[in-house]
């Protein structure tokens, strides 16, 4: 049976780590509008071409409505921030999303990242010196990826650092599509409703310097700002979207770099490549986990197919990094490749909110470990990672490393 005939089982099986799975490179140039079957059972289309994906991810009939009866469910027991009803409460479209991403988007700007950069460094400083006096081997995921977005996150939103443990339950609740059933996500997420429902009450009483701060001090949308409901839901997602998904890519990333040493050692010679290094990681990123799924309310065509509405696609991003027809030796790692229009962020009126800041902490991270620990090297052949299965957001299950 040919490619273009079969139903692949979705997410893609891999063992590989950091390696895409072969398929990708035949779907792309056979069948690049796959029949795929999700966790739950259910059918969608899966797109890896850059054009295609590009194309969708800007169209406005391909919605983020997956709570229509005939979208595909993603996970059998509704598991996965994606099949969320709190997804929807954010606006999806038009005005009202534009007016959303204005409100939030001034957290996120170029600007305020590069004046967060000096605390960022010092954050990582500081957990990097506990790695180390801590001793060899040591967890890079653990020890820095995880807790430095989570310190900054939490800092930008006004929330208390110490219950990021918490943070990382709920989170996982939410982006896990097979880990746990029905009962457990909802408990999970009727907990950390009301914990951003309390965090909300003592920042109506206490305002402080804060992102969620601001948006209660903007008023309801009779004044241009949103509803309490609105404000909660922000503050979940952005906790979540904000440190899940850096966390995961800092220590994808190292292990790109130090499981060919020669990239290590290119940007030892030359941290001028950081900025570069950083966007190819991104590129490159063979483990970005489920993609963004989208739902389409009237029919179009992409690639030559013909999509009925009511059809689900999945856009692979991580696919379309990869085409050959975006990126000349597009399967090569260039620590100068420039530009670099990859869709690691998206595309569109959805691009990624925090990209700027994702950005930054991965510049930052890369900037204090080359020189504080250039000696750095992985503790475990590359054939030893493991991918953590299960996630909507891709990742590692520990990064061993040593110096």
């Amino acid at each position: 049976m040919s490619i273009d005939e079969q139903v692949l089982p979705y997410p893609i099986p891999n063992d590989a780590a950091l390696r895409p799975p072969a398929e990708w490179a035949e779907l792309r140039g056979k069948c690049p509008v796959a029949h795929v079957e999700l966790p739950s059972g259910d059918r969608a289309r899966l797109l890896t071409r850059y054009e295609d994906v590009r194309q969708v991810l800007a169209d406005p009939r391909f919605t983020r409505q997956l709570n229509a009866p005939d979208a595909a469910r993603l996970s059998a027991d509704g598991g996965g921030v994606f099949n969320s009803e709190m997804a929807m409460i954010i606006p999806d479209s038009g005005e009202e999303h534009q007016q959303w991403r204005r409100l939030v988007s001034k957290w996120f700007t170029a600007k305020r990242m590069n004046a967060m950069r000096p605390a960022m460094a010092r954050i990582a400083e500081d957990l990097i010196d506990e790695m180390v006096e801590r001793g060899a081997p040591g967890d890079l995921k653990a020890s820095l990826g995880f807790p430095l977005p989570v310190y900054v996150i939490c800092d930008m939103l006004g929330v208390p650092a110490e219950d990021r443990d918490r943070f990382s339950y709920w989170s996982d609740t939410l982006l896990n599509l097979t880990r746990y059933g029905k009962d457990e996500i909802e408990a999970a997420q009727a907990e950390f409703f009301q914990y951003m429902t309390d965090l909300l009450a003592g920042k109506r009483a206490e305002p402080g310097d804060d992102l969620l701060s601001e948006l209660i001090a903007a008023g309801g949308p009779e004044n241009g700002g949103l509803n309490d409901l609105q404000i909660l839901v922000t503050g979940m997602a952005l906790l979540v979207a904000g440190h899940e998904t850096t966390a995961n890519m800092i220590g994808k990333m190292v292990s790109m770099l130090l499981a060919d040493r020669s990239r290590w050692e290119a940007l030892l010679a030359d941290p001028s490549l950081i900025r570069t290094t950083v966007e190819e990681s991104l590129r490159l990123d063979a483990n970005s986990g489920f993609g963004l799924p989208r739902y389409l309310k009237e029919g179009t065509e992409v690639s030559g197919v013909e999509l009925p509405k009511g059809t689900t696609v999945i856009c692979s991003m991580a696919a379309a990094n990869r085409d050959e027809s975006a990126f000349e030796a597009a399967e090569e790692f260039d620590l100068t490749r420039s530009p670099n229009p990859h869709l690691a962020f998206g595309a569109g009126a959805h691009s990624c909110l925090g990209q700027a800041l994702a950005r930054t902490e991965l510049q930052v991270v890369l900037e204090v470990l080359l020189r504080k620990l250039p000696t750095l090297e992985l503790a475990a052949p590359e054939a030893e990672l493991e991918r953590v299965e299960g996630l909507a957001v891709g990742g590692l299950r520990a990064v061993p490393v040593r110096w």
